[in-house]
């Protein structure tokens, strides 16, 4: 009897182990923004364009024959933090294994337990549609002995436990620097981590300490709002990230926000990522006429909006960064705030692309660009007209 008993004790010590392995996996999969890629039931088939072509993100459930339902715990942890699936496979770095290598075992092994718990979907997804050569995946054999070092992520003793878990997260399984980090021609990094980047027609802001087109004239708790709800009273996130905040960072742990905060806070600015020289006399004279007729009854006469529903123009981060394209597509395609539990009235921007040419979109964000205090490279027609086509605006 007394055998039976410690078996049954036993038992339910592993099974509240388990759960709490899952809970905890769920955390993980909530900081990494799986969903954001790979779907809400974690099938695949979500598109990532990238500057070699068309990668569409895999099925990670269960299922046997077209997901890691037959990975072992050891083939997930070499895929998380090698880029390297069964059999020797080589996995692109669209999936940030160079971001994950720095996450701890224990919370690949908890994610894990997570996934084992995904019901199995049977979804086939053709992975690489990149261009030749760049779909010849032993190439990455070489891109992994030039640019990636694995490192688990060290604290730094000099820092507060906070600034440290931030770090941990920014770097580690949020994987921020995969948008936010300017890409070499391999799409390596390249210069100062967090400050900008193109990305799949948007430009990811600087992340750093720059006042003009940085997070210099935020405060922490400016970041942690706009993390939790998609807004605050500098920016309403649109794009890509309005994804991310639904998927990930309005689910985080509020410890877990503010310590990002204390981390992306402390970066030294980037030193001119929005700077240049002002648009041209003509584009100001005609972008200041399409601002009153079109702008000013939501973002207001004087640039500064509405603290609730309509983010300020005068001295915002976004307009100021040096590349326009998060702009233009805004204008041209109209933007939705993300719905966060938070904040769940998410305001609206409609298009103008059936009401402004490419000329006026060029002069209106030139305008907005470098009024109030605000400077930035002008906006061309062209480069208007490459992304109407691009996009289909």
């Amino acid at each position: 009897m007394k055998r039976i008993f410690l078996a049954i004790a036993f038992a339910a010590v592993s099974t509240a182990a388990s759960a709490a392995d899952v809970g905890a996996g769920r955390y993980q999969s909530v900081l990494g923004d799986c969903e954001g890629c790979h779907g809400k039931n974690l099938a695949g088939g979500v598109e990532l364009m990238t500057p070699f072509g068309k990668l569409v993100a895999p099925n990670i459930t269960q299922d046997k024959d077209t997901g890691i339902g037959n990975y072992t715990a050891e083939d997930f942890r070499r895929a998380m933090k090698e880029g390297i699936a069964p059999g020797g496979k080589r996995l692109y770095p669209a999936m940030p294994y160079p971001a994950y290598a720095r996450m701890s075992d224990a919370d690949i092994a908890a994610l894990w337990a997570y996934f084992r718990t995904i019901k199995p979907v049977r979804h086939v997804v053709d992975v690489n549609q990149l261009r030749f050569p760049f779909n010849l995946r032993f190439m990455m054999r070489g891109w992994n002995m030039l640019f990636f070092r694995p490192a688990p992520y060290v604290p730094d003793a000099s820092k507060s436990a906070a600034w440290n878990r931030g770090a941990y997260i920014a770097t580690g399984p949020a994987h921020c620097g995969t948008c936010h980090t300017s890409k070499s021609f391999f799409g390596a990094d390249t210069g100062l981590a967090l400050s900008g980047a193109l990305l799949q027609g948007w430009f990811a802001p600087d992340l750093t300490g720059d006042r003009d087109a940085g997070l210099g004239g935020w405060s922490a708790r400016d970041v942690v709002e706009y993390l939790k709800t998609g807004r605050n009273g500098h920016s309403i996130a649109s794009g890509p990230m309005a994804e991310v905040v639904e998927h990930s960072t309005a689910n985080m742990k509020g410890a877990d926000l503010q310590a990002v905060a204390v981390y992306l806070k402390d970066l030294p600015p980037s030193a001119g990522n929005g700077g240049g020289a002002s648009g041209v006399e003509a584009q100001m004279k005609s972008g200041a006429g399409i601002y009153r007729m079109n702008c000013a009854a939501c973002h207001s006469f004087n640039g500064r909006g509405d603290s609730v529903l309509f983010p300020p123009l005068a001295g915002n981060a976004l307009v100021r960064q040096a590349g326009a394209q998060t702009l233009v597509r805004v204008v041209l395609a109209g933007s939705k705030a993300v719905a966060t539990p938070a904040a769940p009235t998410g305001p609206g921007m409609p298009s103008f692309a059936w009401k402004l040419n490419d000329e006026q979109v060029a002069n209106v964000l030139t305008y907005i660009r470098n009024n109030w205090g605000n400077r930035a490279p002008a906006v061309s027609a062209d480069e208007v007209a490459k992304i109407r086509a691009r996009h289909g605006s």
